[in-house]
């Protein structure tokens, strides 16, 4: 093991975003462990939780682009005990209108992070890989929803620029498994469903939405609200994030990550949201080009078999807990 000492010593890449601010808070409540916050800024955010948050002295940052050499300079002699790998470059938006940067950094930067890491002392790795690996599946293959793990994996349309972001991280978990392997590494490797929550951004459907709400409009334009998906919230996906990297019935495995209990279709969210910003407000339904994917929802039993987990909050309560957070947010930006 990388700790000497009876100090946990944590690196998670990505460290500004949203997955990763929630790991550190997680990870720092416990007062014997050191967080090494990784992150170029170009997604990640520098707002006052995130100032909260390095104010800790148990917090470093390093700066920095996880495919060239200049980053890896930074973390010469150093290991750690648990290295988080998050960094990764998400949303449709983005994977539409930036696929080689999205195959640069979550290809050529996850092989970056391996080579350091199968040569460091570092003890185990986890790689945060995506629902999105199922889509080009269905197809071909009669995709079963709930989705386990161990369905088969396909790109079939290699020029829609979509697949950049599916082919990245399939080949990222391909990377850390025959890497990890060939060094006698351990790891893990979280496939994350629909996680929301406090500090998003606003690209993604929960805020998007709150905010088109809360700035009036009428009727509420809804992109294929029928749809269904199986939102999980942030502080349950970490706790499963923590469980796969610290129990060793997770080692060397791809598990599921997200909440199997509550599908709901866009349509049906929207209004949820609707009834918290502006009670009696109504909807305009539309379809979405870029939206292919009609049904998305995890099959967990794995995490509950291997990591004992099971969701916890409920998607009223996230909602309540995420729009709280946004309305604060917006009236501070407004102030």
């Amino acid at each position: 093991m990388a700790n000497k000492t009876t100090r946990r010593r944590c690196l998670i890449t990505g460290g500004a975003g949203f997955v990763g601010f929630h790991l550190a808070q997680n990870l720092l409540a416990d007062e014997a462990t050191d967080v090494t916050l990784a992150d170029n800024f170009v997604r990640g955010r520098q707002d006052e939780d995130f100032d909260r948050l390095r104010a800790d002295s148990r917090v470093r940052m390093i700066t920095g682009d996880i495919c060239e050499p200049s980053f890896y300079s930074q973390l010469a002699g150093q290991a750690f005990d648990e290295v988080y790998h998050l960094a990764a470059i998400i949303g449709v938006k983005n994977v539409l209108e930036r696929p080689r940067d999205v195959i640069r950094v979550n290809g050529m930067g996850t092989l970056a992070l391996l080579d350091w890491f199968v040569e460091s002392d570092s003890g185990k790795l986890l790689f945060s890989s995506t629902s999105e690996a199922y889509a080009w599946t269905r197809s071909f293959y009669d995709l079963p929803i709930p989705t386990p793990e161990d369905v088969p994996l396909a790109l079939t349309d290699l020029k829609n620029p979509r697949a950049s972001y599916a082919g990245s991280k399939i080949f990222g978990e391909l990377a850390v498994n025959h890497y990890c392997q060939q060094f006698d590494k351990p790891f893990a490797i979280v496939r994350y469903h629909n996680v929301y929550g406090p500090r998003m951004g606003f690209e993604h459907v929960i805020p998007e939405l709150f905010q088109r709400s809360l700035s009036g409009e009428d009727p509420l334009v809804v992109f294929s609200p029928h749809h269904q998906r199986a939102f999980c919230y942030v502080d349950d996906a970490i706790r499963a994030t923590v469980a796969a990297m610290r129990d060793p019935r997770g080692d060397n495995l791809t598990i599921n990550v997200g909440n199997d209990e509550e599908e709901i279709e866009i349509g049906d969210l929207a209004r949820r949201i609707l009834a918290r910003v502006r009670p009696g407000g109504t909807i305009e339904p539309r379809e979405a080009a870029n939206d292919p994917i009609s049904r998305r929802c995890p099959d967990i039993s794995l995490a509950r078999e291997r990591l004992d987990f099971q969701p916890q909050v409920s998607l009223d309560d996230g909602l309540d807990r995420t729009l709280a957070w946004y309305g604060h947010c917006l009236k501070t930006k407004a102030a």
